[in-house]
């Protein structure tokens, strides 16, 4: 259910005054309104009547959009026709990014609003200086019903709605209690999740409720009654929180992080998370919103102060760790959430790093026994949450869980331990160490510290189940799981990048996100342009807009596993080299070395390689083009064969051929 400022009939709305209307909307908004607010009302409601007179139907003014943390200034509802109407009064042009606003509001109707899910919608974005109108309507490639936007003027806004009607006959009979009752099931990005819960939104009102993914609120609520526990009863616990890619366990950890920012309980929380890029992009995403909110509300802050401020509760874990080394004391957080838990680093590179990099030359723990150690140091009690992703350690000297609980059962017997049920599957290569523990410690197994469905891919449920079978090379499986997801998931594949860049463009509406990824062993894309020693920037790639060429949507930089892994993009161009190379008895992983392929022999750097693949084909949330070059005859590190394989592989799964 949604809620808005003003909802009545257009006969009824058409005969209210002004500023009894103003008066409704403010009294529904609490008296939270500005003058400027209301200029702005004074101005769209007599534009409003003039292009409804003679029409039947609904009007709502200020919607929410709680996923966007944004409000619609009007939606029209007319013979089951959705109008998602933007004012900018003032205003001459048409400026890009306001068209992409109101098109973003639309699309989030349409994908995540049940009874927009069927309906024609036409955003319109009205500038009330324009000379001139642009009411030219028309579907997109989606086929979905959601028209592209129309850009008008006071005068052209009644023509934009009859010509809409009258080309666009809706069957759907839509009546206003419905559409604002309507269930609203948002799957959003985690930077947009980062960026709501930061501003005491709930998590329920900013993802989806239905019964399939029920388990996000569950694990949150198991959480908080763990972290109860352990306060109450003076306990330390250590509670392994499992997922399938793109799940929401970071989603679970920014909530359970923004529930204790309340320090002056003695139980505040910090987020933790060894994944630079993700901190990065999370911190500035934090630091402007926080900026833009505080400029909305009449006050004026600097970048620096409200990143200072949001350090406090997203940092590095290394940053964290660093800092605890130097100081003996207890940390002030009693409970600390380690993000991506299985990339800690082992005994083996911890000690290395600190003797060279620290000049510690007795430290002598794993990064996980040394983090807990931190924690322990509460007389009182304490809480470790990890997160943990299976398949997805991508880096040297990543542990793996299996250090965590060799920690736990070497130096912290005493600490209480709940874990998934899930930590025992293959994927997360644990079973053996948690047999183990269990011999040494308290374990208590629970089923919702589980996240079984993808909430990444909000037209795809099943994609990671998809890729694990590709990547297992379980061709069948992968064959009927593909049948499935193809309707609503389109993946294609193509051996001509820019044929992949068009199908990406084509594909994205509004501000939906698309770029190219890629293996950060892929060092033979070059000549298609593509330089994975090229160092680019993660938050000018993820955070900025489509004109800054240091962005992803100008697809020149190009990201790595290393860059979007926790992160993910609408739409994604994976573009694969002959370092991962498929052959019927396995993958044949390579490094490129000097001026040639070398096989890689080694058993975990073949895992990481594989992993790296399997990050980068679980980024997409709508769909994605896999772009397996032709190789050059002329070139011996591009022989067709390094890719031939591999394209023909994924070609008889299913996998639509890219053609125009």
């Amino acid at each position: 259910m949604l809620n808005y400022y003003f909802k009545d009939s257009i006969q009824s709305f058409l005969k209210k005054s002004t500023e009894k209307i103003i008066g409704a909307i403010t009294i529904s908004n609490q008296f939270d309104s500005t003058q400027l607010q209301n200029k702005s009302w004074e101005q769209q409601i007599p534009i409003l009547k003039k292009a409804l007179s003679d029409f039947d139907g609904s009007v709502f003014f200020e919607f929410s959009i709680p996923r966007m943390g944004k409000r619609v200034d009007s939606i029209v509802i007319i013979e089951g026709v959705i109008f998602v109407i933007e004012f900018k009064v003032g205003e001459q042009k048409y400026l890009q990014h306001q068209i992409e606003q109101v098109w973003d509001y639309a699309l989030d109707l349409k994908n995540f609003h049940k009874p927009s899910h069927t309906a024609v919608i036409l955003p319109i974005l009205v500038a009330t200086e324009a000379k001139t109108s642009f009411i030219e309507t028309g579907f997109t490639s989606h086929n979905d019903n959601l028209l592209r936007p129309v850009k008008t003027n006071i005068e052209g806004l009644r023509d934009a709605i009859s010509n809409t009607l009258h080309s666009y006959k809706s069957s759907i009979q839509l009546s206003s209690d419905d559409f604002a009752n309507g269930t609203y099931s948002p799957t959003p990005t985690i930077i947009e999740a980062a960026v709501s819960l930061y501003n005491n939104h709930s998590v329920d009102n900013i993802t989806r409720s239905d019964a399939e993914v029920k388990n996000l609120t569950s694990t949150t609520n198991t959480i908080s009654t763990i972290i109860e526990l352990a306060k109450k009863n003076h306990q330390k616990i250590i509670c392994f929180v499992t997922g399938v890619p793109g799940a929401g366990k970071t989603l679970v950890g920014l909530n359970v992080a923004t529930q204790h920012l309340d320090k002056e309980k003695g139980n505040s929380s910090v987020y933790l998370s060894g994944n630079a890029p993700l901190v990065a992009i999370l911190q500035e995403a934090l630091a402007r919103d926080q900026v833009i909110r505080e400029l909305d509300i009449g006050k004026r802050i600097t970048k620096k102060e409200a990143r200072q401020a949001v350090k406090s509760f997203i940092q590095i874990i290394h940053h964290y760790r660093d800092e605890y080394l130097r100081d003996a004391k207890a940390p002030f957080d009693h409970v600390a959430i380690f993000d991506e838990a299985q990339r800690a680093w082992d005994k083996e590179q911890t000690v290395k790093f600190m003797r060279q990099k620290k000049n510690q030359h007795d430290f002598d723990y794993s990064e996980p026994e040394f983090l807990i150690s931190c924690l322990d140091r509460h007389p009182d009690w304490a809480v470790v949450i990890c997160l943990v992703g299976g398949g997805q350690e991508i880096n040297t000297g990543e542990a793996g869980i299996s250090e965590w609980l060799n920690a736990i059962k070497n130096t912290f017997s005493n600490w209480q331990v709940y874990i998934s049920d899930k930590l025992t599957d293959s994927e997360y290569a644990a079973e053996t160490a948690i047999t183990q523990l269990q011999h040494n410690c308290s374990v208590t197994f629970n089923h919702d510290l589980h996240l079984s469905v993808s909430m990444r891919s909000f037209r795809s449920e099943n994609l990671s189940l998809f890729v694990k079978n590709i990547l297992d090379l379980n061709h069948q499986d992968a064959k009927e799981i593909h049948e499935k997801i193809q309707d609503k998931y389109p993946i294609v594949l193509t051996r001509d990048l820019s044929k992949a860049k068009k199908w990406l463009k084509e594909k994205a509406r509004g501000s939906e996100r698309y770029g190219i990824i890629v293996s950060s062993q892929a060092q033979r894309l070059k000549p298609l342009a593509i330089d994975v020693k090229s160092q680019i920037n993660p938050v000018n790639w993820f955070l900025d807009g489509k004109d800054d060429v240091r962005s992803s949507y100008y697809l020149e930089d190009v990201a790595t596993e290393f860059h979007v892994q926790g992160l993910e993009l609408d739409w994604a161009c994976v573009t694969w080299d002959g370092d991962l190379r498929y052959a019927h008895d396995g993958w044949k992983t390579f490094a490129f070395k000097g001026s040639k392929w070398q096989n890689i022999h080694n058993i975990e750097r073949k895992k990481y390689l594989i992993n790296a693949y399997r990050v980068l084909l679980t980024r997409a949330r709508q769909g994605m083009v896999i772009v397996v070059p032709e190789g050059n005859t002329e070139d011996p590190t591009r022989k067709a064969e390094y890719y031939d394989a591999t394209f023909n592989y994924l070609k008889s799964i299913g996998i639509r051929y890219l053609e125009n």
